[in-house]
């Protein structure tokens, strides 16, 4: 199962990233070196995947193809057709109705899928997943430079989700010199209980608890809220990679900057487009995004002592508002 990013994502477009040009509902660029693929939906969905085409156009040299997909089956798949009598010489395929055209194309066409969370293993090796889920390692560096004394970073998880963020986890953790606690938990049933084994255990000395964009092991109805408050109860830090968390109350989370995600896939697409053999081939499977923003709580930071300024990160978004 793929998902595209919801969590979140209303906040994120209100911090001055949905100032993008509405998306035209077709392109009619015959032969345009490179194609843009995007679900047709309503916000805050809109904003978003306009946002990441202006940067798309921001790091275009020609003509740029904007191709709109509709709710229907039978019309994305004439978009399927469309695109194979164009033959453009590389797509940037976007949200999951995106992946599905992707999936459709002759693998002769150089592909970039973007704005999903993540995606079956079989189509991740099909072609290069831009992830909307922050780079462990650009999180964990944050948390390092906010909270000096942190030791180890806890996370429960669905693997058949995350299990590919979680390895890319354990070695940014190590670089940090963190130690990962990562339980696994298919439902939410389960990670409920793992989250009330650990919140009795865990030492808010040295204990961070990360919180992954995962369904099957948060939900913002009862997990969430109880989690938050045991954590601020006991004095834990809890970072997550969702940005509506912060306002709930965790410390930290970083979230992304639609605007440098595009033009990231529109240099990265540019380059697939390129002659043959004159750079080299993007690497397929899932990649996590490091076109982020950061976020933190202020009342937070001031309830566990912390002192964010020390850290002299860039903060992008203050929370609560003032």
């Amino acid at each position: 199962m793929w998902w595209v990013l919801k969590a979140g994502l209303s906040m994120a477009l209100c911090l001055g990233m949905s100032s993008a040009l509405p998306l035209q509902p077709a392109a009619d660029d015959a032969g345009a070196p490179l194609t843009v693929v995007y679900p047709d939906l309503g916000e805050p969905y809109r904003s978003a995947f306009a946002t990441i085409v202006q940067g798309v156009e921001d790091r275009q040299r020609g003509r740029l193809a904007r191709v709109a997909l509709p709710n229907d089956g039978a019309a994305a798949a004439s978009v399927v057709d469309e695109l194979r009598q164009r033959r453009p010489r590389a797509v940037i395929a976007l949200g999951r109705s995106g992946l599905k055209v992707a999936a459709a194309l002759d693998r002769q066409v150089p592909v970039v899928v973007a704005g999903v969370l993540s995606v079956p293993e079989a189509d991740a090796q099909s072609f290069m997943v831009q992830s909307l889920a922050p780079d462990p390692a650009l999180l964990f560096a944050r948390l390092k430079a906010f909270v000096p004394q942190a030791r180890r970073v806890v996370v429960v998880y669905d693997p058949r989700h995350n299990d590919w963020l979680i390895k890319l986890a354990r070695e940014a953790a190590r670089s940090q010199g963190l130690e990962l606690l990562a339980l696994e938990a298919e439902d939410l049933k389960s990670a409920w209980r793992r989250y009330q084994e650990l919140m009795g255990s865990l030492n808010s000395r040295r204990d961070v608890l990360w919180l992954p964009q995962d369904a099957s092991t948060v939900d913002d109805a009862t997990v969430l809220p109880w989690l938050l408050r045991e954590a601020w109860d006991q004095g834990l830090v809890v970072c997550s990679s969702n940005v509506a968390h912060v306002r709930r109350g965790a410390l930290l989370a970083l979230y992304p900057d639609y605007l440098e995600l595009g033009r990231y896939l529109g240099s990265t697409a540019q380059a697939m487009a390129g002659p043959a053999g004159s750079v080299p081939a993007s690497p397929k499977g899932l990649h996590a995004l490091r076109q982020v923003l950061t976020a933190v709580n202020t009342r937070t930071a001031d309830h566990l002592g912390l002192d964010l300024r020390a850290s002299g990160q860039r903060i992008h978004l203050v929370l609560p508002e003032q």
